[in-house]
């Protein structure tokens, strides 16, 4: 309930952010990862994966580890409005070569990490460049 609410409110552009968190226990299958949304799976309390759709364009679903027995991993944390933070960054290593922040739900490119081809115009996703 609370998601579709957040939608609502990034729709109306009443909340400012690029990506949500939604919850699940399946981890999804390729392609099935909504723009905008930043799935968490879970088993229980314990965090496996994040997956989400590449802010840049290529619309490839990016798999992030949150295992902390396993390399590379990442770390997620989620605010009141549902809002991720991953850490470290996120760096593509197919054609679209982004290279990424989450934080807070919004994409923060990463000096040189934006798409090819939109190095001087604005992100897909609406992000501003990280000063």
């Amino acid at each position: 309930m609370l998601v579709k609410l957040l939608k609502v409110l990034r729709w109306l552009r009443l909340l400012k952010t690029d990506f949500v968190v939604v919850e699940q226990e399946v981890f999804p299958d390729e392609g099935s990862v909504s723009r905008g949304d930043l799935v968490v799976v879970r088993s229980g309390e314990v965090s496996k994966w994040a997956c989400m759709r590449c802010p840049g364009g290529c619309g490839k679903q990016i798999s992030l580890s949150l295992n902390p027995a396993r390399r590379p991993r990442w770390g997620v944390s989620i605010d009141y409005w549902l809002r991720p933070t991953l850490a470290p960054s996120i760096h593509q290593k197919n054609e679209c070569g982004c290279h990424f922040l989450l934080q807070n739900g919004k994409v923060r490119w990463c000096k040189d990490g934006r798409p090819k081809g939109q190095a001087n115009s604005p992100a897909k996703t609406g992000a501003r460049q990280r000063t």
